[in-house]
């Protein structure tokens, strides 16, 4: 399946390692393709820049979260969409559409109230290991 993490389940699965997050990260890396783009990753990087990271091993979680995105698949956005109550959260629709995803997996309530965006899932982390 092609998937698309959203960055509160990255940011969960990197600072705390035996969480559901992490698992469902683990579980994407191991068995399915990881979707990115740059606006997700610009995303992440401002989210790490935040004061809270500042005290906490940054350096750890940026080598964790380098090395999920080592075999990811760039996508480049064509598409352009606003359709989340969040508009920030768009970004992952766009990635999720441009990439052709099966699943966007997400712990935002933005995004996991739409239920299904284009015919594309969006389940929480638990979900998705239930699904596997």
């Amino acid at each position: 399946m092609r998937i698309v993490l959203d960055t509160n389940v990255l940011v969960s699965a990197t600072l705390k390692e035996q969480s559901t997050p992490a698992a469902a990260v683990r579980l994407v890396l191991a068995s399915h393709v990881l979707l990115t783009s740059a606006a997700t990753q610009h995303e992440l990087h401002r989210i790490l820049s935040k004061p809270y990271f500042q005290t906490t091993s940054k350096g750890k979680v940026i080598a964790s979260l380098d090395a999920v995105f080592a075999d990811a698949e760039m996508i480049a956005i064509t598409q352009a969409i606003m359709a989340c109550r969040d508009p920030s959260d768009d970004q992952f629709l766009e990635l999720a559409v441009n990439g052709k995803a099966d699943l966007i997996i997400s712990g935002d309530n933005d995004l996991l109230s739409m239920i299904i965006f284009r015919g594309i899932p969006i389940v929480t982390p638990a979900k998705f290991l239930a699904l596997t």
